[in-house]
């Protein structure tokens, strides 16, 4: 049974700023594979989304609804919710990502 998956607009704004990222900075045939390469694991989501773990900044303080997959060195952050998936962040996994997720994930 297939999920819908929905990428929310700061996940969007993340992706874009990846792409960016790696256009100015190495080249736009880098940036469209990587940013090729996170909309296809995002997609992937439809089938089997519980396959994803959770992100242990999470787990550490006792939130357990969010799960991640991982497009190295990305991490997609994302919540299942009755058929849906939303996809929440992408973020550098070299980041201390402690603080960003608990102010983006939390609020």
């Amino acid at each position: 049974m297939k999920y819908k998956v929905i990428i929310l607009y700061d996940a969007e704004d993340d992706i874009f700023d990846i792409y960016r990222y790696i256009f100015i900075n190495d080249s736009k045939d880098k940036a469209e594979y990587v940013l090729g390469k996170i909309e296809e694991a995002c997609l992937d989501l439809e089938n089997l989304p519980e396959r994803g773990h959770i992100p242990k900044e999470l787990d550490w303080v006792g939130v357990s609804n969010y799960r991640e997959i991982h497009f190295k060195p990305y991490r997609i952050i994302y919540e299942i919710e009755s058929k849906k998936v939303y996809i929440h962040c992408v973020l550098d996994g070299r980041r201390d990502l402690q603080q960003l997720l608990e102010r983006r994930l939390l609020r």
